[in-house]
């Protein structure tokens, strides 16, 4: 009797953890972006006990880096362990060297990877082939599978193949684009897969281990005489890679009934054009050749599973008879190269093929570009051009080089029965969480079959989201985003002025809209653009006040289960007593180790999102006229390039548009962000002038910027009706008009500031209000904010900003409106820096949370100020940003050298100006201070200009140097995964160097980028990824080790605990002439803030942990010591160590612990207390030290 089968709805990283831990024993990882979740998955499956095929569950072992996860995987494998390891991108090319090992050394495993692009011109985490094409000569075989179900079906094959032939496997699917897409797929049977492996094979694996009961000697050295000969003799194991890997293939079509092959021929028996390609665009290229076979086209595709070894035997019988003509699509661009490498292999194959076809190559989807069904079709109607182009873009406009094929119009595809939805949502609401569980309640309830999924923009929690539902009786194979729903959700009101929200919605569609407006309130606020598209197409629209509802219930700005609910009402996709049945039983899945009350509160939500009404769609809207845009001052780079890209528009830019704007090598102008003015919080802080006491609090912990101290003049206050308070201090200011105002607009509502404000006799200065930004008080604000940033000078220089904190604020934040969370806890310090030396600042910034929010295109939020003068910003890698920053210091170090040269070269020339003279004497006595620098260098400056004027050739050199004059302040900033793990040696390395660089850690002890994984920061007892059942071992002490040097500065901080103290750490740490370390305390969103207020309260947070001794505030000077004095001080007060346990559950990563292991909690919180204990103990020992012999 044949097995039912057993569907589940996953996605394709889900697929693949799913069956590489049948075959795994040990996994060595490292988190990174799009493929940690396999390796999460595989960590939380063993947590539970879940076995391999050899009845035992998985071991797991976090690495320091990608290049120490290959290390171990090596080193298992060389013990007999079945080795697995889960990668992309430059991750993977860290792991390249040890991969030349593993090959050389024959030895079977499997690196399941989510191809990704390479950073170049700029950093990019979608999908396409870079990364795996770098590997192609390592000797590693290379399977490619095209969907998630090809990735359940064929994730057995490599493991199998590489048993069967000893030679390791790359098993790679496409980013985001397979590894983040949901699908309803058949569960391949375990059982079935089990029979397939061969004892022997493993037999043969196991006997070859390295032992000290049969030794022998590997990894060797060799010379030239014999290195060449003995490297050819392992061309028999590549030679039958291709029938086993058939054999395999074969194997898995009798269990799951789809044929598969290495390479798959799909399209008419007779055709003559045919594509080749790999991955994902498979799916998409499937439906175009449906679509152009109907109309009589002789079409066809050949799909690659086995790119390496690349069979010319098994391409030659895939290809049809007829064959006259072959389009080869290449994931991937080698710049310089004669073509990309499917091409070349392709061509090489086919250079002596009796059927002799043209055969030409292109380029698509870099970066996860979206492949549609028309972009397959302009490919085929190239092949049909009398002379086909060749070296061919395609799914672009490159008006340049004139590489891109004409585009073809979008083709709707799917029956009558497909049904295509469309989620606008915000980063954290919840819509796509929500959305991940409508498609699996679906899914696995109905017959019906299913496809999600989500695109984003670089933004952490507050960006904008799409989500891409389909369902359908039939197998989805569009794998590409939804371009004509049936169904579009706006989850945030502000999206309506700023997206095309309503673009390929088809006629007699629906239009759900979350507004906190109503009647004619609500006609009023909808452009009149998308009131003519819903008069025209007849859309039904309907609306809900979900903001206000999750208020009302408690869930703050959670509004997406109230909408999922709306769904699933307004659409009946499914019956809809299954529906809330399912969503409640999702909501015990999602938020159950959050507490009951969260999920009462989400029943709630469910309850509730039938409140929604239908708006009358008025016939005559169809006549109206597009509403008046507004005028503005924004430069031409950013009307031209900025505001495109921000308004999802992006794909419609040509590649002219990056060339005349001079961005080729990816740099982008400072200060974009200012332009965007989303207008997407829900709350905003409105400013009590009688209750405010002038402290600045509220804009020193802003993690926008978005609040400030304005100073007026009485000349300033003219231009302007607002309510001001008489300046009292600092004296300079004495009688001038103080305000707070806040942008907005940029505000996204976190609530930080109102929560530190201390207001006068209780009575707070600003309180939040809810946000709707066509109210009248509100759009005068936003009046209020533009004039008071153009029209307001600057009083940074009346007093000495770097002497407390309320000074610090009265600076200009060269560092605005960034893409991080609401509420982020570690933007406040990296804007203080930007305050304090942003003038002449230069960053060397780690990858990660703090690169993602300061430099995502298309927006900037290092600014600068009146003068020009702002932050230099650049990212190179994740694993060696310590190193990148130590060479920008050199290379200003030599420039400055260079100058101090020519200088003495133009002073021994004959007539030189003794103004000249004493001004060069000058600089270079002042060229190390950076205050006396700037006053040396604006001397210096017009006399060298002036010299230059006169045509002074050493003049003329030193001008183009001129920007050196001043002193640098040399910034290294990296998160904890960065700095503990992956860059640590770097870290040290560039300390250790004496030269006068400051690192500045944002430890929030976790991956916080890559979703929350375990670091050598993450302390003992807390839950993260990677560490499912709480970590096992203490946190690194990363600044009492660099104490140990002696001679550089170390300082551990917390703004929320101690404002002062975190401005004299940073004035210290910077002032200082030599390495500095400030390692900074940094809430985050991945932590789950239990207490009321979540994120709203990080900088609360940050004291709570001080207060209670979960956190230190300490610096270490190495000045001090020369002077004879203790160069440790203990800033924290002694610790109220009875709230310790409170602090660990008011956050989910330790209260989840608690749930999920209750047995093992108690044990595991008091073991963190007793290290908290210990290290603070360390340091009051340290603080009470005898530095008064001098050596």
């Amino acid at each position: 009797m044949a097995k039912e089968k057993k569907f589940i709805t996953c996605d394709g990283n889900t697929a693949a953890a799913h069956v590489s831990y049948m075959f795994t024993e040990v996994a060595a990882i490292y988190p990174i972006t799009p493929s940690s979740p396999m390796a999460e998955h595989v960590d939380e499956w063993a947590a539970k006990g879940r076995k391999n095929l050899f009845g035992q569950p998985v071991t797991i072992q976090e690495m320091e880096s990608e290049g120490g996860a290959a290390g171990a995987v090596h080193g298992s494998l060389q013990a007999g362990a079945l080795t697995t390891t889960f990668t992309a991108s430059q991750g993977l090319l860290l792991m390249i060297p040890n991969m030349y090992k593993i090959a050389g050394e024959l030895l079977p495993c499997v690196f399941d990877v989510s191809a990704r692009t390479l950073a170049s011109h700029s950093l990019c985490i979608f999908g396409d082939h870079q990364d795996v094409m770098a590997c192609r000569q390592t000797g590693f075989a290379m399977f490619c599978s095209g969907s998630v179900q090809e990735v359940m079906d064929l994730t057995a094959v490599p493991h199998l193949a590489t048993l069967k032939t000893s030679v390791p496997f790359i098993n790679f699917f496409d980013g985001f684009r397979t590894s983040h897409e949901y699908h309803k797929i058949e569960v391949i049977d375990e059982e079935e897969v089990a029979k397939l492996i061969d004892p022997e094979d493993i037999k043969r694996f196991r006997d070859r281990a390295l032992s000290p009961e049969r030794p022998v000697t590997r990894g060797t050295a060799e010379n030239p005489e014999t290195f060449f000969t003995h490297r050819e003799a392992c061309n028999t194991y590549y030679d039958n890679i291709p029938e086993v890997v058939e054999h395999y293939l074969g194997e898995i079509s009798k269990i799951t009934g789809r044929e598969y092959h290495l390479f798959n021929y799909y399209g008419a028996e007779d055709a003559e054009n045919v594509i080749i390609l790999m991955g994902s665009a498979t799916e998409a290229a499937r439906e175009a050749i449906d679509y152009m076979v109907k109309q009589g086209k002789k079409v066809g595709m050949v799909a690659v599973h086995l790119y390496r070894p690349f069979s010319v035997d098994f391409l030659k019988k895939a290809l049809p008879a007829t064959i006259k003509r072959i389009a080869v699509l290449d994931r991937t661009k080698e710049p310089g190269a004669e073509g990309e490498p499917l091409y070349l292999d392709v061509k090489s194959a086919l250079y002596d093929d009796e059927r002799k076809p043209l055969i030409v190559g292109g380029r698509y989807g870099l970066g996860s570009s979206d492949t549609t069904p028309a972009k397959i079709v302009a490919v085929f109607k190239n092949l049909e051009l009398p002379e086909p182009k060749n070296h061919f873009t395609v799914g672009i406009v490159d008006d340049i080089t004139f590489t891109s094929l004409p585009e073809e119009e979008e083709i709707p595809m799917g029956g009558d029965d497909l049904f295509e939805a469309k989620f606008y949502g915000l980063g954290a609401d919840g819509t796509v969480g929500a959305n991940k569980n409508s498609v699996q309640i679906i899914g696995n309830n109905t017959n019906k079959y299913c496809q999600a999924y989500f695109s984003y923009d670089s933004k952490k929690s507050g960006g904008f989201t799409c989500s891409h539902l389909r369902f359908g009786d039939s197998p989805i194979h569009s794998a590409y985003q939804v371009n004509t729903p049936n169904f579009v959700a706006c989850h945030v009101q502000a999206y309506m002025n700023m997206y095309d929200v309503t673009r390929g919605l088809r006629k007699n569609g629906t239009f759900l809209l979350n507004t906190i407006f109503d009647g004619e309130e609500l006609v009023k606020f909808i452009p009149n653009k998308l009131k003519r598209y819903f008069a025209k197409n007849n859309i039904k629209v309907y609306y809900i006040n979900a903001t206000k509802i999750a208020q009302e219930i408690g869930l703050g700005n959670r509004t997406n289960t109230i909408l999922q609910s709306a769904f699933f009402r307004i659409t009946e996709v499914i019956p809809l007593d299954l529906a809330i049945e399912q969503m409640k039983a999702f909501i015990v899945k999602s938020y159950a180790k959050k507490g009951q009350d969260v999920v009462d509160k989400n029943y709630a939500a469910v309850d509730r999102g039938g409140e929604y009404k239908e708006l009358v769609v008025d016939p005559a809207w169809a006549d109206l006229a597009d509403d008046e845009c507004k005028a503005d001052d924004a430069p031409a780079f950013v009307k031209e390039l900025v505001r495109p890209i921000n308004a999802q528009a992006g794909d419609l830019l040509k590649v002219s548009d990056f060339v005349k704007h001079n961005t080729v090598d990816g740099t982008w102008e400072n200060g974009t962000a200012a332009f965007e003015k989303r207008g997407v919080e829900a709350f905003v802080p409105v400013w009590n002038v009688e209750n405010c006491i002038q402290c600045n609090k509220c804009a020193y912990v802003c993690p926008h910027a978005a609040i400030r101290p304005f100073v007026l003049t009485d000349e300033e206050l003219k231009g302007i009706q607002i309510e001001t308070q008489e300046m009292k201090a600092p004296k300079a200011m004495a009688g001038m008009h103080f305000r707070v105002e806040t942008s907005v607009l940029d505000c996204l509502g976190c609530g930080n500031c109102a929560d530190v404000c201390p207001g006068k006799k209780g009575e707070k200065a600003l309180t939040m209000v809810p946000f709707n930004v066509d109210a009248p008080e509100m759009v005068q604000e936003a009046k209020n904010w533009d004039y008071l940033v153009k029209n307001v000078t600057s009083k940074q220089d009346l007093v000495d900003i770097k002497q407390s904190p309320k000074n610090s604020q009265f600076a200009q934040p060269l560092f605005e409106f960034s893409g991080a969370c609401s509420g982020c806890g570690e933007t406040p310090y990296v804007k203080l820096i930007s305050q304090l030396f942003g003038d002449r600042q230069m960053i060397a910034n780690a990858t990660g949370c703090s690169s993602i929010y300061s430099a995502s295109i298309p927006s900037t939020p290092y600014t600068k100020n009146a003068k020009g003068q702002g932050p230099a910003f650049d990212n190179s890698l994740f694993e060696d940003f310590c190193e990148f920053g130590l060479g920008m210091a050199l290379g200003n170090k030599k420039m400055k050298e260079r100058i101090v040269k020519l200088l003495n070269d133009a002073k021994a020339q004959e007539g030189v100006p003794a103004e000249f003279v004493a001004a060069a004497d000058k600089w270079i006595a002042a060229k190390d201070n950076a205050d006396e620098s700037k006053v040396a260098a604006a001397e210096l400056k017009p006399l060298i200009a002036a010299g230059a004027e006169k045509g002074c050739p050493i003049c003329a050199e030193l001008k183009t140097l001129d920007h050196y004059l001043v002193k640098r302040s040399q910034w290294i900033i990296g998160g904890d995964g960065a700095s503990y793990d992956i860059g640590y040696g770097g870290l040290d390395h560039v300390l250790a160097s004496g030269e006068d660089v400051n690192i500045l850690v944002l430890d929030t002890e976790v991956y916080s980028n890559t979703g929350g994984q375990s670091s050598k920061s993450t302390p003992l007892g807390a839950i993260a990824q990677f560490a499912a059942q709480g970590k096992r071992i203490r946190k690194k002490d990363l600044g009492l080790m660099q104490t140990t040097y002696g001679y550089v500065y170390v300082a551990q901080i917390a703004m929320g605990a101690d404002n002062a103290q975190t401005l004299k750490a940073i004035r210290e740490a910077e002032a200082y002439p030599g390495p500095s370390l400030i390692i900074a305390y940094a809430p985050c969103i991945n932590h789950g803030l239990k207490r009321k207020g979540g994120m709203g309260r990080s900088q609360a947070e940050e004291a709570l942990a001080v207060e209670c001794g979960y956190w230190h505030l300490w610096r270490y000077n190495p000045q001090l010591a020369d002077e004879g004095k203790n160069p440790f001080t203990l800033d924290s007060k002694e610790p109220q160590w009875d709230k310790f346990r409170d602090f660990l559950l008011g956050e989910v990563r330790y209260l989840s612990v608690q749930k999920a292991f209750p047995n093992e909690a108690d044990e595991l919180f008091t073991q963190a207390e007793k290290m908290a204990k210990l290290r603070y103990q360390t340091y009051v020992r340290k603080s009470k030290e005898d530095w008064s012999e001098t050596i």
